[in-house]
C-alpha cells in the first residue's frame, strides 16, 4: 500500500519576510561574525528591518544600529521649517556614518519610500535640501563608491508605494501585490535562495568576463527618439553580480540585480537618449526625459512632467551634466517580464539598460580603488555629489560595440543579448 503524498504547506508571509532578511544579510551584504552593521528604513519597513536585525546578529553581528526615516516628519519640514532650513543638513549624523564605515562597518539600505512624496513642495527646496545632504553625505558616499565596504540594498513594501504602483487597488491588496514582486524578483520563492542567487550571480559574472575579454572602446545605441554613442573609459571594467569589496568581504550591492556595467568616459558621450520609464527621485516623479549630449556633456534637457526638478537635478554641479555609469541589462529580465513600473530605481533599473548622471564607480577602472581623484579623472571617471540612474533600455532598442578599430559589433537587438 503506497503512502499518501504530501503536500508542502505553502509559505506564509512571515516565512518570506524572514527569508529575504536571510539572503540580504548572508548573501547581499555578506555580512562577517564581530562586524557591526548600520541600517537605514523608513517607519513603514519595520518589520522588514526588525527580521534583517535578527538575521544580522544570528550570523554574528556585533552591533545592529538603524536609521529610521519618517515621511510625515520630512513633509512637516517642507511646510513648516523656515526658509534657511533647506541650506541645511544633519552633518555630525554623515560624519558619523562615514566614521563607522571607516572603523569596519557594513551598511544596508532598505528601499522603499514614496515616490511623489515630494510632488507637491516647491522643487527649488527640494534642490537645495538635496544638495545640502549630498553634500554631507559625500565622505560616507565615496566609501561605497570605492567598494571599500561591503554593503547592499533591499526592498521593502509599503503602503504609499504600494498606493502608486497599484493605484486602481485596495490598499490590503495593493501592498500584497508589491510584496509578491519582491519576493519573485530577488529570488525568494524558490527551494533554495541562496542557491538561487549563486546562480545568477554567477551568469552575471561571465557575462561581464565577455564583455571585458572584447575591450569595447565605445557603444552606440539606436531606438525610438535615441541616436547615441557613449565612449568608455580608459582601462574601464564590465561587472556584474557581487563584488570583493576593500574589507575583503564578498557583497552584491543590489538585490535584486540584473545588470553588467561600468564606467563612461565623462567626455565622450554624443547624441539624443530618450528615456523609457519614469523616474523617481528624492519624492518627486520625472517623466518623458530627453537629454542631447556633445562631447560627454548634457546641453539639452526636457522632460514632459517634472522639468524643473530635472534641470536642477543636472544643475547640482558640473558633474551632474555627464555621466558616470553605464549599465546593460535585456528586456527579458524577470522584472521587465512582470510588466511592472515599480517607480522605484532599485528595480526599474534592473528592468532595462539605464545610464547614470553623476558620480563614477572606481571600482569599474583597473586598481581603480588605488588611484587618486586626477588620475581617476585622467582615465575619464567622473565626479559629482550625485549618482542618479535612469532607464533608456526597451524591447525596441539596439545596441552595438565599437571596437578600438570603430568596428561595430551587434551587441543587442530588440533589447536582447545577441
Amino acid at each position: 500500500m503506497s503512502a499518501p503524498a504530501v503536500t508542502a504547506s505553502p509559505r506564509t508571509h512571515e516565512d518570506k519576510l524572514n527569508r529575504l532578511a536571510e539572503v540580504a544579510v548572508r548573501v547581499g551584504l555578506g555580512l562577517q561574525a564581530g562586524q557591526e552593521l548600520l541600517m537605514t528604513a523608513s517607519l513603514d519597513a519595520l518589520p522588514l528591518a526588525r527580521r534583517i536585525t535578527e538575521q544580522a546578529y544570528r550570523a554574528g553581528a556585533s552591533l545592529v544600529t538603524t536609521l529610521f526615516s519618517d515621511d510625515e516628519a520630512t513633509l512637516m519640514r517642507y511646510h513648516f521649517a523656515p526658509d534657511e532650513s533647506f541650506d541645511r543638513a544633519a552633518n555630525w549624523l554623515y560624519d558619523g556614518m562615514a566614521a563607522a564605515f571607516k572603523s569596519g562597518a557594513a551598511r544596508l539600505a532598505i528601499a522603499g519610500g514614496n515616490p511623489a512624496l515630494l510632488a507637491n513642495e516647491d522643487p527649488a527646496k527640494v534642490s537645495r535640501a538635496n544638495r545640502a545632504v549630498s553634500q554631507a553625505y559625500r565622505p560616507a558616499l565615496e566609501l561605497i563608491t570605492r567598494h571599500s565596504i561591503n554593503w547592499t540594498i533591499v526592498a521593502s513594501a509599503t503602503p504609499a508605494w504600494a498606493a502608486s504602483v497599484f493605484p486602481n487597488d485596495a490598499p490590503d491588496a495593493a501592498l500584497a501585490k508589491l510584496w509578491d514582486a519582491i519576493f519573485e524578483t530577488t529570488r525568494i520563492d524558490g527551494d533554495d535562495p541562496v542557491a538561487a542567487w549563486k546562480a545568477h550571480d554567477a551568469g552575471l559574472h561571465k557575462r561581464a568576463e565577455r564583455l571585458n575579454e572584447k575591450r569595447y572602446a565605445a557603444l552606440q545605441y539606436r531606438g525610438p527618439g535615441t541616436d547615441f554613442r557613449l565612449g568608455l573609459a580608459d582601462d574601464h571594467l564590465w561587472l556584474g553580480g557581487g563584488t570583493t569589496a576593500g574589507n575583503g568581504l564578498y557583497c552584491i550591492p543590489n538585490m535584486p540585480t540584473e545588470e553588467v556595467f561600468t564606467t563612461p568616459h565623462k567626455d565622450r558621450a554624443d547624441g539624443t537618449v530618450t528615456a523609457t520609464k519614469p523616474l523617481s527621485h528624492q519624492g518627486t516623479m520625472i517623466e518623458g526625459i530627453q537629454v542631447r549630449f556633445e562631447n560627454g556633456r548634457i546641453v539639452e534637457a526636457r522632460a514632459s512632467r517634472g522639468q524643473e526638478v530635472l534641470q536642477k537635478l543636472i544643475d547640482t554641479d558640473e558633474g551632474a551634466r555627464h555621466l558616470g555609469e553605464v549599465a546593460l541589462v535585456p528586456h527579458s529580465s524577470p522584472i521587465a517580464a512582470s510588466g511592472m513600473i515599480f517607480l522605484n530605481t532599485l528595480f526599474d533599473e534592473n528592468a532595462a539598460s539605464h545610464i547614470a548622471l553623476g558620480q563614477s564607480y572606481c571600482s569599474c577602472l583597473r586598481d581603480g580603488d588605488k588611484l587618486t581623484p586626477e588620475q581617476l579623472a585622467a582615465k575619464g571617471a567622473n565626479d559629482s555629489l550625485i549618482h542618479v540612474d535612469w532607464m533608456i533600455g526597451s524591447g525596441n532598442l539596439d545596441i552595438d560595440g565599437i571596437t578600438a578599430t570603430d568596428v561595430a559589433e551587434p551587441l543587442m537587438r530588440q533589447g536582447e543579448w545577441v
